[in-house]
């Protein structure tokens, strides 16, 4: 039985649709995102993902700074309360790194926003996109960490690496190397080849699916810091991941 929160806002037609943009190239747009695009009254998200949806008539783009994660999502489920057709935008995937966790937890508390018509909808991360672009180098058990300690501190970045490495998992990094904090990916480089063998395969995957598109696996001896930006996906394989031709890829059997 609908409830009468959820009646008002189906009457209303509010909808809040959480969508993943992909890595870059607009073809990985999945139909469904395409969609919730050409229906939206309003697109709320970071300057450069409200960017690459088009402008028409009847939509209203909302681009915010990128550190108002929470503050962006508010604004999204007022609309969608006030009966708008919203889509908050994201890279790749809403739910990896991105702005689907951050509406669910400007929802905690407000029971009126819980009870919209809310949708996450999957995106092709960068990590999946530069995979592919590699071979397989995911291709077994992986792990996924984002280096940037803006929302959590370096100690814990440090101790799930270790974690990973002694796991002996291939590990996917976001966020590796920023302006503000050019020295972060030379520790984890540091840290890696305290801990792993010299000729352990490193893949530099940056803009994957866009025109600067640039692709690089070397061993992790050869790795350096300033082979990374913001823009850069860095897949670390596991002990086991190798070459075969141009491939890179990690086997799904593992020796007992």
């Amino acid at each position: 039985m609908m409830s009468s929160q959820a009646a008002v806002v189906d009457r209303m037609g509010g909808r809040l649709s959480i969508a993943g943009l992909g890595p870059g190239d607009h073809a990985l747009i999945t139909p469904e995102v395409v969609q919730a695009l050409a229906e939206a009254t309003d697109v709320v998200g970071y300057i450069p993902y409200v960017a690459r949806v088009a402008p028409r008539e009847g939509l209203t783009l909302h681009p915010s700074d990128n550190r108002e994660e929470l503050s962006r999502a508010r604004a999204a489920l007022t609309l969608a309360a006030a009966g708008k057709r919203v889509v908050v935008v994201s890279s790749g995937d809403p739910g990896v790194f991105a702005m689907a966790s951050a509406v669910f937890e400007a929802m905690e508390g407000r029971p009126d926003w819980q009870a919209l018509d809310v949708r996450v909808l999957p995106g092709i991360t960068a990590m999946l996109a530069a995979a592919a672009r590699a071979g397989a180098p995911l291709g077994h058990d992986f792990c996924t960490i984002n280096l940037s300690d803006n929302l959590k501190p370096w100690s814990l970045i440090e101790m799930r690496l270790r974690a990973a490495i002694g796991a002996d998992m291939a590990m996917a990094f976001y966020n590796p190397r920023s302006t503000s904090r050019p020295h972060t990916f030379e520790q984890v480089l540091q840290l890696l080849r305290e801990t792993c063998e010299p000729d352990r395969l490193v893949l530099f995957a940056r803009a994957v699916s866009t025109p600067q598109e640039r692709l690089q696996c070397v061993s992790l001896s050869q790795a350096t810091p300033d082979m990374a930006d913001m823009r850069t996906l860095v897949i670390v394989g596991s002990s086991t991941t190798r070459r075969v031709g141009r491939f890179v890829y990690t086997p799904r059997s593992v020796a007992a």
